[in-house]
């Protein structure tokens, strides 16, 4: 009787053992069947695209932080040139971008009215500053606005760095300026330096001079500078930033499908929510504002 139910015993877990490794089976290659059938990034047929912007979003970390992002969701890869606004515009122009990312309005839309860009989409700013020495020469803390600071600086001499590049942050300055832009040949105070942002910052900092900066790039390198933001968000020193698609019926070799994946990604509520946030965490509040 013991060797009947011994054996009874050891039929039911051979059957049991069966079933389960049955069903185990059954589950792995459920598993392996949903695997496969899960969406994969495919390689678009031109992967690269060629971005020419300003200094300023990427000099302030923002494109190598909203990048990855975005070549990993679509696999496109970018490839950035980065200059003042003058420059930038002319890379397109010469048929070396397929789209760009500036802030000059004038500019943008003479590219645009010339047949070289496709729609002008403004869509984040934020604001120049006047950064300066930490006592403040030419005591322009105060002034109404950058013009009025402006002419402080000259009444005073104080020393002021230009980026003298045609970039945007220049064409901004010489607005502010209006009819009365110095001259470096004849005003010694007033240095035109041709140079980026960053090497502009550095050296108002060497000399202890006044400089007009976008604030992004100011707050990106502020740990390396003896300088302060002396005049800030005035209302003539808001800057606004673009995307457009360089026209492929004016430039030959554009990647057309490129430069529109990465506007429509950049516009997207994503992309939006990773711009509102850049900045907060390491200076207190974002470095750009999304236009409404």
């Amino acid at each position: 009787m013991k060797k009947i139910i011994a054996l009874v015993l050891a039929l039911v877990f051979v059957a049991g053992f069966t079933a389960c490794g049955a069903k185990t089976e059954d589950a792995s290659e459920q598993a392996s069947s949903t695997s496969s059938a899960q969406p994969e990034t495919l390689a678009p047929d031109n992967p690269v695209i060629r971005l020419s912007t300003t200094t300023s979003v990427n000099d302030s970390g923002l494109l190598p932080y909203l990048l990855p992002a975005f070549e990993a969701e679509t696999g496109y890869k970018v490839e950035v040139q980065s200059a003042g606004t003058g420059a930038a515009i002319q890379k397109a122009i010469d048929g070396n971008a397929d789209v760009i990312l500036v802030h000059a309005k004038a500019s943008e839309e003479e590219f645009i009215s010339d047949g070289y860009g496709i729609e002008r989409l403004p869509f984040m700013y934020n604001y120049f500053v006047i950064a300066g020495p930490k006592d403040d020469p030419a005591g322009i803390k105060g002034s109404a606005d950058a013009a009025q600071a402006f002419d402080k600086i000259e009444e005073t001499e104080s020393k002021f760095v230009s980026r003298g590049d045609e970039s945007g942050t220049h064409k901004a300055e010489l607005k502010i300026w209006g009819d009365d832009v110095p001259d470096a040949a004849e005003d010694s105070w007033y240095i035109s330096a041709g140079q980026g942002m960053g090497a502009c910052l550095t050296m108002a900092s060497e000399q202890q001079a006044y400089c007009l900066t976008d604030k992004a790039t100011f707050l990106s390198m502020q740990d390396e500078l003896n300088l302060d933001i002396v005049l800030a968000e005035g209302e003539d020193m808001k800057n606004t930033y673009s995307l457009i698609a360089v026209n492929p019926e004016k430039i030959d070799g554009i990647n057309t499908e490129g430069a529109q994946a990465f506007i429509d990604w950049m516009l997207r509520d994503e992309a939006s929510a990773l711009i509102a946030e850049y900045g907060e965490k390491e200076y207190g509040s974002a470095l750009f504002t999304l236009l409404k």
